[in-house]
């Protein structure tokens, strides 16, 4: 298991930094070219594309990593069906498009939802190929195609944004980047559909796969719902604020978080009737990522001036405060994940459905109380739900594979006391420095860097001490 998470976990995050590196540089690229108000519009369109991306690319793919055999037939199934409803979601979004684009007083995202859209069928094939290298963790591969395609469609971006297309640079990016790497991926693993289909096959796939796809769309839905709302009760510009403000936190937040579903999910599978060995994974995940994951936040926070005057201009000042109380809103993103995956693992995504309408009702109520004050309180709001919705997600795994609040806590804490320790002394050196906003930066960041591994040494946090046992293994 050792080996399997750590060189999975490794070839996993290169994928993901090196897509995410790309994106995040095409994203300050359009920022500094684009107003606030255009880049809100921006964001708006990218909302209802991730929603309708849940339908293709999730609960199938699950089904199959989770499933202990899962063969060709299995596969081309799952393709027809991934196909079928990307089929389904274009058409809709289709005939919608203009009513969206209404609602929002924007004859033009009539035409930007369509072709956007487009990338719906492509995606249904790779959420196949993807679930294919997973269950083989192929990691490498996906490493390769990732790389090579961010690099390529990232060119294509940056042409077209310094060629003022405006928001067809992001149209061109997305739609490129998802077509390279599936092509890339056909030209390293050899699985192509078949001419197979079993409904027999696919129903327990559907039976399982339903329920991940729900949870999914709960979630996605939910957490796009507020740029929804936001875009329509305040302004654009607004919303533009909101969304710099998460950039930054959810660019970390995401990595890591998409890097452990990616690998841990596929891992524990493999001993899903084994819960003592899903445990010992479990804890291991939640002690590493929260040890690399917690002081990039809480770093975040002490040095958002810095890093939105250096890289978005003084324009987007704005959106330090957002950035400073989003950074905590994803503090314990990680741990909530990595306990839905050990839920996932072990075949319980009927737990997980309802775990998610009781999460999103809060969500919900949270929301609406935020709206009625103003957008900072909505961000607020995001670090109460988050917090409530991290002991939610830890209950079921007490009674599942008896990791007790208690133990879960212990876990986690060493890293968020080093943290919040770090993060203070960090903040007290920067009232003393008056130099250049990048000098300051730096010096912020590698006081954060060297006052953290001093904490993690003089403390003997096990977090490290795994990963230098990791490093020697």
């Amino acid at each position: 298991m050792r080996k399997k998470i750590v060189s999975g976990f490794l070839w996993k995050f290169g994928e993901q930094i090196s897509s995410q590196l790309v994106s995040f540089v095409l994203s300050i690229i359009l920022a500094r070219l684009l107003t606030p108000e255009d880049y809100g519009v921006v964001a708006l369109i990218n909302i209802f594309i991730l929603i309708a991306n849940v339908f293709v690319v999730s609960g199938f793919g699950a089904a199959l990593i989770q499933k202990e055999n899962s063969d060709e037939t299995d596969f081309s199934t799952m393709f027809y069906l991934s196909e079928i409803m990307s089929v389904i979601i274009y058409v809709i979004i289709y005939i919608l498009a203009p009513l969206i684009a209404k609602f929002y007083a924007n004859p033009a995202m009539t035409l930007i939802l369509r072709i956007f859209a487009l990338q719906l069928p492509i995606s249904a094939f790779n959420g196949i190929q993807q679930a294919y290298i997973s269950k083989h963790l192929m990691f490498k591969k996906v490493f390769v195609s990732t790389t090579i395609s961010a690099i390529l469609s990232g060119i294509i971006g940056v042409i077209f944004a310094y060629n003022g297309f405006g928001v067809w640079a992001l149209i061109g990016q997305y739609l490129s980047n998802t077509v390279i790497i599936s092509m890339t991926l056909a030209l390293q693993v050899k699985w192509y559909p078949q001419l197979k289909f079993s409904w027999k096959a696919g129903k327990p796939l559907v039976d399982y796969g339903w329920k991940i796809l729900v949870t999914s769309l709960l979630g996605q839905f939910f957490n796009e719902l507020r740029s929804l709302i936001l875009g329509k009760v305040y302004t654009t510009s607004a919303l533009a604020y909101y969304n710099r403000g998460l950039q930054f936190p959810e660019l970390f937040s995401n990595n890591v978080n998409n890097t452990i579903s990616g690998v841990l999910f596929p891992v524990l599978s493999e001993y899903g009737n084994d819960f003592a060995r899903v445990k010992f994974g479990l804890r291991r995940a939640i002690r590493m990522s929260t040890f690399i994951l917690m002081p990039i936040l809480f770093g975040l926070i002490v040095t958002s001036r810095e890093i939105i005057l250096l890289l978005l201009t003084e324009k987007w000042i704005k959106a330090v405060p957002f950035m400073q109380i989003l950074c905590l809103s994803c503090i314990f993103d990680t741990v909530s994940n990595e306990n839905t995956q050990a839920l996932k693992a072990i075949g319980k995504s009927d737990t997980l459905l309802k775990l998610e309408l009781v999460k999103k009702l809060i969500y919900l109520i949270l929301l609406i109380v935020g709206i009625e004050i103003n957008i900072f309180a909505v961000a607020v709001t995001m670090v109460v739900y988050n917090i409530i919705a991290v002991f939610i997600n830890m209950a079921p795994n007490k009674k599942f594979l008896n990791y007790s609040f208690k133990e879960q806590l212990q876990d986690m804490m060493s890293a968020l006391f080093a943290s919040i320790l770090m993060s203070i002394i960090v903040y007290a050196i920067g009232r003393h420095i008056s130099l250049h906003v990048f000098a300051t930066l730096v010096i912020k960041v590698l006081c954060g860097i060297l006052i953290y591994l001093m904490i993690a040494f003089v403390f003997r946090m096990k977090a490290l001490k795994e990963i230098l046992d990791y490093k020697s293994a």
